[in-house]
């Protein structure tokens, strides 16, 4: 196995991601869903739409699974008749 050829496609794909920051910001973000609350369905889905978009902060709302509530922050979907 070349090691060189492998260390040089991570490097690639950690700065096609966005670099070292944003690495760690998708880490901080899998980490709260894996021990925020939800099912683990909720909580896979979370994390798939999480690893789309590098580096991440923002576009939370989109991740939430309809009718689900957010898994990353724990928080419950609406009851009925709540506005």
């Amino acid at each position: 196995m070349d090691f060189k050829k492998l260390v040089d496609k991570a490097k690639k794909t950690v700065d096609d991601r966005g670099g070292i920051e944003s690495l760690k910001a998708d880490a901080e973000e899998l980490k709260r869903v894996a021990t925020g609350k939800g099912s683990l369905s909720d909580k896979a889905k979370s994390a798939a739409a999480a690893i789309k978009d590098p580096g991440a902060p923002g576009g939370e709302e989109e991740r939430k699974p309809a009718g689900h509530g957010d898994p990353l922050t724990g928080d419950k979907p609406a009851g009925p008749g709540a506005a």
